[in-house]
């Protein structure tokens, strides 16, 4: 699927469930909860999305589309519309990606990085939805603005925002694949332009001297080692009968030397991961929104449920997943040593007593939304509690619980 979404701050607590745990997936959420006024339907649309009653999403510029089961057998077609950004905006916000080499890495590590979208809507660009700007649309006989049809879809397609901040720039206009290939030639035109300003350099003659001079005083290099030998596979066609693109073999063969990159070093991990499992890995290296339903289908998972794990692995790789999925029940002096730390910790960051609930290998703040769980690695996950009561990896794990803590202690606005 494609993109839509705001900028970086904790979504503001007014009641509703929340359907995505980054800033920019939960201001999608606020643009559209702020767009009508009828309660009624959102909670249906709530509803509706919680149930599964979205089908695959599609987003095309300008808007995103998906069947929603209603209470008649036939699924009615739901639209939401957005508009596209204009040449000129498109421009202004490549500049602004350009400008700081930390955006595009952020963007490549699924991460949507707040300065650019303050930058962006600073220059007027709005990268992120307003209420305004959504315009849902219906087949269903429903004239509420949203319809619950609607507004499920809304809330349905955060999860993916959630995982791939490029279905933002998708529904602004201009895909993954698009934005990145205009980023690497202003990064062509950039150097360009360094060269063409470079200072002349000495002349060709002073050189030489100077290079004779140095090869009298300078004992000689030793031979060069004999080069590697590579073939490279040129891409086949994709199988008859697939959904399967060029593209998608393309990055299924980068993926696939990358993960012999790490063989060699001796990291085994992929080698034992589960079918889900990778299907997370593959999904955590943001793919682009057409895969990222794709696995989703192929696993069987719900949206929020599979960016979840998305989550866990970006923070804990294989093992964050094992956390997210699988409480334990580990040495108990271990969880024993853990609360006392932590409750000696907590007195100073407190200003009241901070209940800690043991249960397995999880410590629970009660009442503050955080969690710690204790991995089999010895490191301590974090996580944060969502307006639904949901748990969501929040940082990365340490060997310190008070560290780990502290991670998120101000993320949950203690």
């Amino acid at each position: 699927m494609s993109p839509s979404v705001p900028g970086p701050r904790r979504a503001p607590a007014h009641g509703r469930r929340a359907f995505a745990a980054t800033w920019w997936g939960q201001a999608w959420v606020t643009a559209l909860e702020g767009s009508t006024l009828d309660a009624g339907r959102l909670s249906r649309g709530r509803t509706y999305a919680r149930q599964g009653m979205v089908g695959p999403t599609t987003v095309a510029p300008g808007q995103v589309k998906a069947a929603v089961q209603g209470s008649r057998p036939r699924p009615y077609r739901s639209f939401v519309h957005l508009p596209v950004l204009t040449d000129i905006q498109w421009d202004t916000l490549l500049d602004a990606i350009a400008a700081r080499a930390g955006h595009l890495a952020a963007l490549l590590d699924g991460e949507m990085p707040a300065e650019l979208v303050d930058d962006a809507h600073q220059a007027g660009v709005p990268l992120l939805p307003r209420p305004t700007e959504l315009d849902p649309d219906c087949s269903c006989p429903d004239w509420g603005y949203p319809c619950k049809h609607a507004a499920a879809l809304c809330y349905a397609v955060a999860a993916t925002i959630d995982a791939d901040p490029f279905v933002l720039f998708a529904l602004r206009g201009r895909g993954r694949e698009e934005v990145l290939a205009q980023l690497r030639s202003r990064r062509t035109a950039a150097q360009e332009t360094t060269t063409r300003q470079a200072p002349a350099g000495v002349p060709a003659a002073g050189a030489y001297a100077a290079r004779a001079a140095l090869a009298e005083t300078t004992p000689p290099l030793p031979e060069p080692p004999e080069p590697a030998v590579h073939t490279t596979a040129l891409p086949a066609a994709a199988p008859p009968g697939t959904s399967l693109s060029t593209t998608d073999l393309q990055r299924l063969m980068a993926d696939t030397a990358a993960r012999a990159g790490r063989l060699l070093t001796g990291d085994t991990t992929s080698l034992h991961l589960t079918q889900h499992q990778d299907a997370v890995r593959i999904a955590a290296s943001s793919p682009g929104p057409e895969w990222f339903h794709h696995l989703i289908q192929s696993t069987d998972a719900k949206p929020t449920a599979f960016a979840r794990l998305t989550r866990a692995w970006r923070h804990g790789g294989a093992t964050g997943i094992t956390v997210a999925e699988q409480p334990c029940t580990p040495d108990p002096a271990a969880m024993s040593a853990a609360r006392t730390t932590l409750t000696a910790a907590l007195t100073e960051m407190a200003t009241a007593p901070v209940p800690l609930r043991a249960w397995r290998n999880r410590l629970t703040l009660t009442g503050h939304g955080i969690q710690l769980r204790l991995g089999p690695d010895a490191r301590w996950y974090p996580y944060l509690q969502d307006e639904d009561g949901e748990w969501w990896p929040a940082a990365p794990p340490d060997a310190d619980p008070v560290a780990a803590l502290t991670a998120v202690w101000q993320q949950a606005g203690e």
